[in-house]
């Protein structure tokens, strides 16, 4: 992952990351180190090989629970343990989601609730559980991944969009809720980021070329280009930022 900019104020500040440890979670957390932040991040899947990657890259190992977001109180518990380790958190970052596709004719009432809940119910409960120290401190920043599929009324996922145009509308209450406290919270929806799971499973010739068609700017985008504006939003660079939906996707959808 390459430093694109330096922000001062994350060198030594504690970060939380919910699927920190693959996909653009493993580059969000690749990058908070390069900042110098005390990671925390919790994943469904073994990531000692990534931690120790990291270990070898950075200097210092961030923090890994292995566990399953939809587990609320385990969810509680390991944002607890890195509070324990680093100190209060200064950002939380909701960034893992399952966008698996789906027929809606043929969901189920289960698919319905575990897909809410892995898209939507963790990111509040995320937000509950680092919301008192922040409100303690009178500081934080909430950054949650939303995605411009909504927007875009994407088809082949129904659960998955209603899920995402839910975190938008969470992030602007929540960001009501705790602006007094001095707490930012912002939604970030990026466009589509070619990451090794998206080439693998939809990332076809004719669908790449059609929705580099839809862009503005005629480059894919990669998962640096995501790390950067999350960069931006854990800073107090963007200190006068919040409640808003901010768009990485090179132009195909316009808010405002």
């Amino acid at each position: 992952m390459t430093k694109t900019a330096s922000f001062h104020d994350l060198d030594g500040a504690s970060i939380y990351i919910t699927g920190g440890g693959s996909g653009i979670g493993a580059d969000l957390t690749d990058g908070f180190l390069a900042q110098g932040a005390n990671v925390a991040f919790i994943g469904r899947s073994d990531a000692s090989a990534f931690v120790a990657e990291m270990t070898e890259k950075h200097g210092r190992a961030p923090l890994f629970f292995q566990g399953d977001i939809t587990d609320t109180d385990g969810l509680r518990k390991t944002i607890a343990a890195a509070e324990e380790a680093h100190g209060p958190i200064d950002t939380l970052v909701s960034n893992a989601a399952n966008d698996r596709r789906h027929n809606w004719l043929e969901l189920t009432p289960e698919d319905w609730d575990f897909l809410l809940s892995v898209n939507l119910k963790a990111y509040f409960f995320a937000a509950q559980a680092v919301a008192p120290a922040m409100i303690k401190r009178g500081s934080g920043a909430i950054i949650n991944f939303s995605s411009i599929s909504y927007m875009m009324g994407n088809a082949g996922y129904p659960a998955y969009t209603s899920a995402n145009g839910g975190i938008t509308a969470m992030t602007r209450s929540l960001a009501r809720e705790l602006g007094p406290d001095g707490i930012r919270v912002n939604a970030l929806a990026p466009g589509w980021v070619l990451t090794e799971k998206q080439l693998d499973k939809w990332a076809t010739p004719d669908a790449l070329a059609a929705h580099l068609e839809r862009q503005c700017l005629k480059t894919h985008l990669e998962p640096q280009d995501i790390v950067d504006a999350v960069l931006f939003l854990a800073s107090n660079t963007s200190k006068m930022m919040t409640g808003q939906c901010m768009v990485v996707d090179g132009g195909v959808v316009t808010t405002g």
